[in-house]
């Protein structure tokens, strides 16, 4: 006896429909949970600021590629909707559902912030810093201070260590700190006021200004990328380094908790595999244009300088004596700091160990 056929060209006809209805049911079902925002997005730095500025279009783009344009927010530029130092209040109470900035604005209320925006003296550089914050205990304990904001925030961007600053005069002790008036933020800028210094935390679109008119006698501002934009050379002469009181700087991406909560899983990540893709993109630009832009100042005549061992060893213990004073007052930063010190220890020995001292080659 002959084996029976299983289908004959009715029945295959019959299960190639049936296979056609069930796919356009899955690609309707998959297509359905994509959302659509159409979110307005004020952002802290001009966009046209190089690594600190720039990496806020990057976002923006690639979140509304990989989500085929289900996903568009429209930058505002600093003072368009709101003043940069708003961003957290108007996300948190709704009035826009995200902002794109530098936490470490918000730290007046929230002192922990400064360990996460980098902010704080002689701490983690970027590579130890992605490395906590993905990997160890970073991003739960960022999630965790903005809880009583109802605020999502994402990790959205990091660059290079900043300048020290620029001033009008040489600085070749920490006596000639005492007297000056200096635009500084963070925990820093209590840091120089303990050595004489007034300190003003001016909006880098009035910084040219201020300095132009003597209004402030030095200011420290972010990486040496964004001080071409700013035009700081054109009227100071004096720029050092290194960035002893910001090791990194991050940006984030602040969404408002509800309107996050709201999202399908797919749309938040979309969200967040654009941010982590900003990040990769706004430190590998930093290292760039860090590197010519101090090649630009020289050539435009700037006396690029390096504080003395001396100097920074004084920034450092007075910098400890702040650090210590601010986690006594607050529980969240000192459970912060001691996460971020505990890592450190762990991570220095691997970084002194395992990398070349690129130092002792540049004597040569």
């Amino acid at each position: 006896m002959k084996n029976k056929k299983c289908f004959n060209n009715d029945s295959l006809k019959r299960s190639v429909k049936i296979a056609s209805v069930a796919g356009c049911l899955v690609l309707t079902t998959v297509a359905s949970a994509q959302d659509r925002v159409r979110w307005q997005l004020p952002i802290a730095f001009p966009s046209n600021l190089p690594a600190i500025g720039t990496p806020v279009k990057k976002m923006v783009q690639t979140v509304g590629e990989i989500s085929g344009d289900s996903v568009q927010l429209r930058i505002y530029e600093p003072g368009e909707l709101i003043p940069p130092f708003e961003i957290l209040d108007s996300v948190s109470q709704g009035r826009y559902m995200a902002g794109y900035t530098w936490v470490g604005y918000d730290a007046g209320s929230m002192p922990v912030l400064n360990l996460f925006g980098g902010g704080v003296p002689f701490g983690l550089e970027p590579p130890g810093y992605l490395a906590w914050h993905y990997f160890d205990e970073g991003k739960d304990l960022l999630e965790k201070a903005y809880e009583p904001y109802d605020v999502h925030p994402i990790l959205c961007g990091i660059v290079g260590p900043e300048g020290a600053g620029w001033y009008n005069k040489p600085i070749e002790s920490v006596e000639d700190f005492k007297g000056l008036r200096m635009r500084f933020a963070g925990i820093g800028g209590q840091v120089m006021e303990r050595l004489g210094v007034s300190v003003n935390l001016i909006p880098a679109g009035d910084l040219y200004q201020a300095m132009e008119r003597g209004t402030i006698d030095a200011t420290e501002f972010s990486s040496p990328a964004a001080d071409p934009v700013l035009g700081m050379h054109e009227i100071v002469s004096h720029y050092y380094m290194p960035g002893w009181h910001q090791s990194a700087t991050t940006l984030h991406l602040l969404v408002n908790g509800e309107a996050w909560r709201n999202l399908s899983d797919q749309t938040r990540s979309q969200i967040d595999v654009a941010c982590r893709s900003t990040v990769l993109d706004a430190y590998a630009e930093s290292e760039f244009s860090n590197s010519h832009a101090l090649q630009y100042f020289e050539e435009k005549g700037v006396k690029v300088g390096r504080f003395s061992d001396e100097i920074l060893q004084s920034l450092k213990e007075v910098s400890e004596e702040v650090v210590a004073e601010v986690a006594e007052r607050d529980d969240m930063f000192r459970t912060v700091m001691e996460s971020q010190q505990k890592w450190m220890e762990l991570f220095g020995e691997w970084h002194y160990k395992g990398y070349l001292p690129r130092e002792s080659f540049l004597a040569e």
